[in-house]
């Protein structure tokens, strides 16, 4: 037994990274520990330590749960937290492994499910068969799983974690392999960094992301969901060693500001100096300059300042308009692309920009900007967004067709799950894209000048010195 034990260590060895870094590579399968359950748990205790990832433990049961890990910690305006349930199975006398749970929950009712608030009051709620629901009927039709072994409570929801689980696995396996006792006390590692918590594992990222490669994200602007991809998608790979350049389509002449944000401590000053761009205070702000796209850079932020490898560019030329505006777009990303190959570049646009085939309804000779990419760049992969129904934050003209009518409106997409992926088709469809990258349901998210004229901090300002 413990010579297989140091063959599958010597498999992973080159898999096996601090408990800072973490692993692409997913097995879609469990890990087997081949050692009984109470020897691997002392390192388990410890992998947690190291990793700064403070935890109560239930000793009797060889169960413990960490405490609420803010999703990029520290930012100013993000609203996501995570902890992990942590609980040892013995699979035989002499095998054991893991069963991680990650609760995710926010600062608002976003992840809540409508209708599932239990109404214990004299009134019940009446079944399809026109029987009156009781308490206990209220509590069975609405505690069954929803989505990938998950469950929901309050604003927050529960997923088992095999990325998690296969980190630990990975971490812990040097020790066990080499018999190092853990020691009963508990040290953290000085040299070990922070764990960043990078969100639920994006199904697809690994298999589609790679340095040298250009990926275009077609998107729907305005809503929530897509800034947190985008950030969830480069913390993964930043945190795994791979370097990652961000384009986003925000006017050129912001570069220089956005650049010094990224760089500063992100303390209210600096806040104020990247939202004092007339950028944010369009009057007609079509989802581009949202409160989900400040949060989104700060917490690109958030992962420079942990000294990860993370660029951001911008590339809209606004002033120009059909295909000179296509063209300009093209040349600066080029630019970019040809300055750094080595890295990957994340590219986001309105799914306009990022097709890859020539020609619109209207324009049969129209070339997009993923068009002409896709002619001069070796690597270049288009995903279009995929999406449940929900709302968004869009601009479309009156009903006159005299103006911009900017605000919340729905977004009617299908259900796929509540599990961010991505997917590619065997061939590209008829816009050129490659494939779709999938959001979930969708909600709007509001210009970011409306939490304050650019103080996250600040009390939304009143409607009238919004602009719109």
């Amino acid at each position: 037994m413990r010579s297989m034990l140091r063959m599958g260590w010597l498999a992973l060895l080159l898999a096996v990274g601090c408990a800072g870094r973490q692993e692409l590579e997913t097995p879609d399968y469990e890990a087997v520990y081949d050692v009984p359950l109470e020897e691997m748990w002392p390192s388990v205790r410890q992998y947690f330590t190291d990793a700064r990832l403070p935890y109560r433990e239930d000793r009797g049961s060889l169960v413990l749960e960490t405490e609420w890990k803010q999703e990029f910690g520290g930012s100013k305006i993000a609203g996501y937290w995570h902890r992990y349930m942590v609980m040892g199975k013995r699979e035989t006398p002499t095998k054991s492994k893991l069963w991680i749970i990650r609760i995710t929950k926010s600062a608002n009712k976003a992840l809540s499910r409508p209708g599932k608030e239990l109404d214990w009051g004299s009134i019940r709620p009446v079944g399809e068969d026109g029987i009156a629901l009781s308490p206990e009927d209220d509590g069975d039709r609405l505690s069954f799983p929803v989505g990938e072994n998950a469950f929901y409570m309050e604003s927050g929801q529960g997923t088992r974690d095999l990325t998690m689980e296969w980190r630990v696995f990975r971490g812990i396996m040097p020790k066990l392999a080499k018999k190092q006792p853990v020691k009963g006390e508990q040290q953290v590692a000085k040299d070990t960094p922070a764990f960043t918590e990078c969100g639920q594992s994006i199904l697809g990222l690994k298999k589609q992301a790679k340095a040298g490669g250009v990926m275009l994200l077609g998107e729907l602007h305005g809503t929530q969901e897509v800034p947190r991809f985008i950030a969830q998608s480069v913390c993964q790979l930043v945190t795994s060693g791979m370097p990652v350049t961000v384009g986003l389509e925000l006017p050129v002449e912001n570069e220089e500001r956005i650049t010094a944000f990224l760089q500063s401590q992100g303390g209210e000053v600096d806040w104020l100096k990247l939202m004092e761009a007339p950028f944010w205070r369009s009057p007609y702000p079509d989802g581009r300059g949202s409160e989900a796209v400040a949060n989104m850079l700060e917490q690109l932020r958030q992962l420079r300042a942990q000294g990860l490898d993370v660029a951001v560019f911008v590339y809209d030329h606004p002033k120009l308009s059909g295909q000179p505006r296509e063209d300009a777009l093209t040349q600066t990303v080029l630019a970019q692309v040809k300055a750094k190959p080595q890295r990957f570049h994340l590219v986001v646009s309105g799914n306009i920009h990022s097709r890859t085939a020539k020609g619109l309804p209207w324009d049969k000779q129209y070339r997009p900007m993923g068009y002409q990419l896709k002619d001069q760049l070796d690597d270049v992969t288009a995903l279009d967004m995929a999406y449940d129904s929900g709302t968004a934050w869009i601009c479309a003209a009156n009903k006159q067709g005299s103006k911009l009518d900017c605000g919340v409106k729905e977004a009617k997409g299908k259900d796929n799950g509540d599990r961010f992926f991505m997917h590619a088709w065997s061939s590209a469809n008829k816009e050129g894209y490659h494939g779709v990258f999938y959001v979930g349901h969708v909600s709007a998210s509001e210009p970011a000048i409306l939490k304050g004229l650019g103080n996250p901090d600040a009390e939304p300002a009143p409607e009238s010195a919004s602009g719109l």
